[in-house]
């Protein structure tokens, strides 16, 4: 695909992408947005790629928005930072939270600015346990973007919420795990194994099912209980007739390691 600042590997079902600028600690500009947008609207167009892999290159995960790539300076012009909000971070938090296949990020170290809050819009997070979770948008007078004050409270709290975003101290992963910000957090020689495995567990798994779990779980907080359960029913009623439930059912009754196809 000529691809430059990520690196894109599929097979076996697994999407793997990697953001490869490790030179700026994997921080976005214009050309990453537009890669890894591509890409992801490759994957969720391909049958075969049944789940994403998302993680970084070198020492850490990805440090936000590349400053160098904007060139403010004290006294220049003003930026429309609304812009590149609307035309690239928020795009990018619907793709990866509406991508209806199952998308795993491994954090091997920090994860700042828009870079904590894109691995947090994956669906599951395994933070390597050298890895630091910073919400470092009020250091340069911002708040924190990228679906940020939308997860954050809703994962550990306003209390705990508010703390991380106004002070922009680093959050170590393993207190991460403990808060219920982030899935796991395991040692770091442990983690690509851990999230690889995870990965090619739900590339061979039923991938209809994740995505209707994905999306009734993520869409739950707008609705109320009455209006959930009438979705849950649809969904069950959908699926009932998918070929994947009959498998599962059948392997169970089997005593036997059922074969998924996604369909």
């Amino acid at each position: 695909m000529g691809l430059e600042t990520i690196l894109f590997d599929a097979q076996s079902g697994v999407a793997r992408i990697t953001l490869n600028r490790p030179d700026r600690l994997n921080s976005f500009n214009t050309m990453m947005h537009g890669e890894l947008a591509g890409v992801l609207d490759e994957v969720a167009g391909r049958d075969d790629l049944r789940t994403v892999l998302l993680t970084g290159a070198g020492r850490g995960f990805c440090a936000g928005q590349d400053l160098s790539d904007r060139a403010v300076a004290a006294g220049a012009e003003p930026v429309d930072l609304g812009d590149s909000v609307d035309r690239y971070y928020a795009p990018l938090i619907r793709r990866l939270t509406t991508l209806a296949k199952p998308v795993i990020c491994a954090v091997n170290g920090v994860a700042a600015g828009a870079g904590a809050n894109i691995a947090l819009a994956c669906d599951i997070v395994i933070a390597a346990r050298s890895a630091k979770f910073i919400q470092s948008f009020a250091n340069i007078g911002l708040i924190p973007d990228s679906g940020g004050t939308w997860i954050l409270p809703r994962l550990v709290g306003q209390a705990r919420a508010l703390g991380l975003a106004l002070t922009g101290d680093p959050l170590p992963a393993e207190t991460a795990a403990e808060w219920g910000l982030i899935w796991k957090c395991v040692d770091d020689a442990a983690l690509m194994d851990e999230a690889g495995a995870l990965a090619e567990r739900f590339a061979s798994g039923p991938t209809r099912g994740y995505a209707e779990t994905k999306r009734l779980i993520r869409g739950a907080w707008s609705r109320s209980l009455d209006a959930e359960l009438d979705l849950e029913r649809d969904a069950m009623r959908e699926l009932g007739r998918s070929d994947d439930y009959r498998e599962g059912t059948a392997a169970f009754l089997a005593k036997r390691k059922p074969v998924f196809t996604g369909r």
